[in-house]
C-alpha cells in the first residue's frame, strides 16, 4: 500500500508539473473540442454510452494576419468501449465568429461590419482513445480525434472603396481539425477522475470570396485559414453522478481559455 501511494504521489507531481508548465508558457495555443478523461466511461465489461455536450472554443488562426476565431457548439455523442479503450462519434451544430475579418485596412475603404459571423453549421466528430492503468488510482491514456464541418460558413460585407459601392460574400469552406494527445489521470475518493496532458492539433479551412476588395482585411494573405500553433494543453475532471451518469468538465488553456462540459450515460 505504501509503495502504491509513493508511486501515486510521484504521478500526481508529474501531472501538476505538466499543467503548470503548459500554463506558464503563455503562448497562443489552438483550441479543439472536448477530449474527455483518458479512461473510458463505458462499463468494464463493455457497452454503449451516450452524451450531450457543449463547448466554447477560442483559437488564433492566420491568413496573412492573425485572427481570433470563436465557436459555440452543442452536440450529442454515441460511443462504444470497454475497460481500456473507447470509440465515439458526435454530431452537432456550431456558430462561428472571426474577429476583425472585414475590418478596413485603408482610409479609402469603408465596411459595414468588422466581424465575420455565421450560425447553425452541422459538424461531425470521430475519436478513439486507449487507457493503460498504472495502478488502481493512476493511469495514462492517448487519443486521436477529428472533426469536419459539413456546411460552408458564410457572411457578407458591403461598403465603399474610393467612393464606389461594393458588396462581397465570403465563405469559409471545408473547415476541419485533427488532434492527438496524451493525458495522465488520477482517481480520488468518490470515483472522481482528474486528468491533464498535452496535445497536438491542426486545423484549416478555405476562404472563398465572391470578389476581393483591396483595403479589407480578408483580401490580404492567401486563401487558407489555419491554426497558428500546433501544441496545446488541457485539464479536466470527470465526476460520477450515480445511476450510470457522469459529468465531465474540461478546460484548454492559452492566452485565451476554451471550456467544455458534457453529461454522459453508460448502458
Amino acid at each position: 500500500m505504501k509503495n502504491r501511494w509513493r508511486g501515486g504521489v510521484h504521478t500526481v507531481r508529474v501531472i501538476v508539473a505538466s499543467v503548470l508548465f503548459l500554463f506558464a508558457c503563455q503562448t497562443p495555443v489552438s483550441a479543439a473540442d472536448r477530449f474527455g478523461a483518458p479512461q473510458p466511461v463505458a462499463r468494464e465489461t463493455g457497452g454503449l454510452h451516450t452524451a450531450i455536450g457543449y463547448s466554447y472554443l477560442e483559437d488564433k488562426y492566420e491568413k496573412g494576419r492573425e485572427y481570433v476565431v470563436r465557436r459555440n457548439q452543442i452536440y450529442s455523442e454515441l460511443g462504444y468501449g470497454a475497460r481500456n479503450w473507447d470509440a465515439y462519434g458526435r454530431i452537432g451544430i456550431s456558430e462561428l465568429r472571426i474577429n476583425d475579418f472585414f475590418r478596413s485596412t485603408a482610409l479609402s475603404t469603408t465596411t459595414s461590419r468588422d466581424d465575420f459571423t455565421d450560425q447553425w453549421n452541422l459538424f461531425g466528430t470521430l475519436g478513439v482513445k486507449g487507457f493503460y492503468p498504472l495502478s488502481d488510482l493512476f493511469g495514462v491514456g492517448a487519443f486521436v480525434q477529428g472533426s469536419y464541418y459539413f456546411r460552408d460558413f458564410n457572411d457578407s460585407v458591403w461598403g465603399t472603396r474610393g467612393g464606389v459601392p461594393y458588396h462581397a460574400e465570403v465563405k469559409l469552406k471545408d473547415l476541419w481539425d485533427v488532434n492527438f494527445g496524451l493525458a495522465f489521470q488520477a482517481t480520488i475518493p468518490g470515483g472522481i477522475r482528474l486528468y491533464a496532458g498535452p496535445y497536438l492539433y491542426y486545423s484549416e479551412g478555405r476562404i472563398s470570396p465572391s470578389s476581393n476588395i483591396p483595403g479589407v482585411a480578408f483580401s490580404e494573405g492567401g486563401r487558407t485559414l489555419k491554426n497558428e500553433t500546433i501544441l496545446g494543453g488541457f485539464a479536466g475532471t470527470d465526476v460520477p453522478l450515480g445511476r450510470g451518469f457522469r459529468l465531465n468538465l474540461e478546460g484548454q488553456y492559452s492566452e485565451r481559455l476554451s471550456v467544455g462540459a458534457a453529461v454522459t450515460y453508460s448502458y
